[in-house]
């Protein structure tokens, strides 16, 4: 029998790494500019070409390479950042494996152009799917600039999996974000097609956020953001963590250790944990925050993206990150906190003398004779007095337990309704409705009593009107007296045009004064003293969430969260014939039983229930 066993061709184990190292055209973006971080540039521009799919450009200022290292650099396990094993627990670079330029090479056709500073000219190398077609000397910039063109063009499968241009484009700003945000220091400029979407001066990390979300953000970045530093042996902890009244369903989050990005969902329940009973469950805060750790202390080596990051000290490092947070939303009055700080505090006085101590001291009677006899006398007792009134409360007794035979009788022989929580508008026997604590409506219905959530109940009314609007162009538009400015960043402006088209059928509309910036001139007539600005903000999020998760449609996503900002909320008074008209609306519904993101809206208290009360 003939051996089997036998080695791949490179080509073949190039495919096989970039299908762990890149997933998307946003994986590639991600390594070359991290490769020109290593390289020390002080600026890169980037331009992108229908979401990544036709090119992606990284061009750099840093110290470029020479002929020999520029062909090196496309193969497998080929790196400057480390010789040997023991490197792997001092790594200070981004990249270190040697894989990522031989698997980009392997699925796409790549072009690169660099020069040294003390070399008069450059070099130029062409490869594709591993194959080299040209290398030669060129007069060139000093730096490096790496063109990818049609990513995964012999990987037609792999190709058809990605997703839509916005979606991909999504992921490239996300990975541009988090470069940007842990190197202030370098200049940036992105460009998407022609257009310049970005562009990022030198600055610190404050600033950095500020140019980076500052739209989103509304331009109040320094009343939304709170400070948090701490040096401890194990970590240094410094970043920013947003009030608790600027929370939202979709924040800005990113962790980062030694100047790093990564993921931890451990050091997450930290943070959310310190605004415990400060926020809604459904909403998070934003947060920036950058740990430096001993190099040795941690392990980067776990998944070819590097994004998960391994701490020896873990627990202790998640409670210094809680405590930090903590302090910081103390010092700002949000939450009440205790002060351990001694300078000032009184000197607790120590008794220093331990001479002549004495032990304690008691006394007692010696003529004290426990069997002598007293003049002791019973009290007088007026045993009559104890059964006085006996008689007239048994008969009330006798009387109450008739009342509820009598009851039990008559409950037997009413009719009740189904067990499930199935109630028709005919069901409901009493126009008389009360409201209990201004949060629930009360009411009465054959089978027993009914409690209904008044604000979920109007969510459900209000969503399935507006869902009815925005499918058959039927919104009721009110006209604004002074009109709202909405601008958006790149990111959000990508699905702000998504949904547009949408929105106008709800009763929006709107009026372009420049890229990316809209005045917001007509509103639903439902919305009332809603903010517009921070509603439209929330649709975008919500709409990025359903693209990326598609668990409801577009319209409903749209109806959902219009319903939820118009809707009563609990404490407000109603009137009679207020109550009357929810309940009837709710009734109406094709499904009263429950909310759109499925809460249940009312309880039958059955009359069971309520008889087993008394008993």
């Amino acid at each position: 029998m003939s051996d089997i066993i036998h080695l791949l061709p490179d080509s073949v184990a190039n495919q096989i790494a970039a299908g762990e190292v890149i997933q998307r055209p946003a994986s590639v973006l991600k390594e070359l500019v991290e490769n020109s971080i290593d390289a020390g540039a002080g600026f890169i521009q980037i331009v992108i070409k229908d979401a990544g799919k036709t090119l992606i450009q990284v061009i750099d200022t840093g110290k470029g390479m020479t002929e020999t290292d520029a062909r090196m650099a496309f193969e497998r396990h080929a790196t400057s950042k480390i010789k040997e094993a023991s490197d792997l627990f001092s790594i200070r670079t981004m990249g270190f494996r040697g894989e990522a330029l031989a698997s980009i090479a392997a699925i796409a056709q790549v072009e690169l152009h660099t020069r040294r500073v003390e070399d008069e000219l450059g070099v130029m190398v062409e490869i594709a799917g591993t194959r080299v077609f040209k290398q030669e000397t060129i007069h060139c910039d000093t730096g490096t600039s790496f063109s990818v063109k049609n990513l995964f063009f012999n990987v037609p499968a792999r190709r058809r999996f990605l997703k839509s241009d916005n979606v991909e484009k999504s992921h490239l700003l996300n990975e541009f974000y988090r470069i940007a945000l842990v190197n202030p220091e370098v200049e940036f400029s992105f460009f998407d097609g022609e257009e310049e979407i970005y562009h990022l001066h030198p600055s610190n990390i404050k600033m950095r956020i500020e140019n980076l979300f500052g739209k989103n953000l509304k331009k109040r970045l320094q009343q939304q953001l709170l400070t948090i530093e701490t040096t401890t042996n194990l970590v240094t902890i410094n970043g920013f963590v947003g009030k608790p009244e600027f929370v939202q369903k979709s924040p800005y989050q990113y962790f980062f250790v030694n100047g790093r990005y990564m993921r931890h969902p451990y050091f997450h329940k930290a943070i959310m944990l310190a605004y415990n009973q400060l926020i809604q469950p459904s909403e998070s805060p934003n947060y920036f925050i950058y740990f430096e750790v001993d190099p040795e202390c941690i392990d980067i080596n776990i998944h070819p993206t590097k994004t998960e990051i391994k701490f020896e000290n873990e627990q202790a490092i998640w409670s210094i990150l809680n405590a930090t947070v903590k302090e910081a939303l103390g010092k700002f009055n949000i939450i009440p906190s205790i002060d351990f700080d001694q300078e000032g505090a009184p000197e607790i006085l120590v008794n220093k003398s331990i001479e002549n101590i004495l032990p304690p001291q008691t006394s007692f009677n010696p003529n004290y004779n426990p069997f002598h006899t007293t003049s002791y006398h019973r009290p007088d007792m007026d045993w009559e007095k104890l059964y006085k009134g006996f008689e007239q409360k048994k008969e009330i007794q006798t009387n109450e337990q008739s009342d509820i035979k009598e009851n039990e009788f008559l409950t037997q022989h009413t009719e009740t309704g189904n067990e499930q929580q199935t109630i028709e508008t005919e069901d409901v026997v009493s126009a008389m409705n009360f409201q209990l604590k201004n949060k629930f409506i009360i009411t009465s219905i054959k089978s027993g009593m009914l409690l209904i959530d008044q604000h979920r109940a109007h969510v459900r009314i209000l969503y399935e009107m507006f869902l009815n609007q925005i499918e058959n162009k039927k919104g009721l538009a009110q006209q604004v007296l002074f009109p709202e400015v909405l601008v958006l960043d790149a990111d959000h402006s990508l699905y702000f045009n998504q949904i547009k088209s949408e929105l106008l059928k709800a009763g929006f509309d709107f009026e372009s004064t420049e890229a990316d910036t809209y005045n917001v001139t007509a509103i639903p007539s439902q919305l009332g003293s809603v903010s517009v600005i921070d509603l439209l903000h929330e649709m975008i999020a919500n709409v990025k969430q359903t693209e990326q998760n598609p668990v409801y449609t577009l319209h409903d996503s749209l109806a959902s969260t219009l319903a939820q900002a118009a809707a009563l909320k609990s404490g407000h008074t109603l009137t009679k014939e207020e109550m009357n008209n929810i309940i009837d609306k709710l009734f109406a519904c094709s499904n009263p039983n429950f909310t759109p993101d499925g809460r249940i809206i009312f309880s039958v208290i059955t009359n069971e229930e309520i008889q087993s009360k008394f008993r």
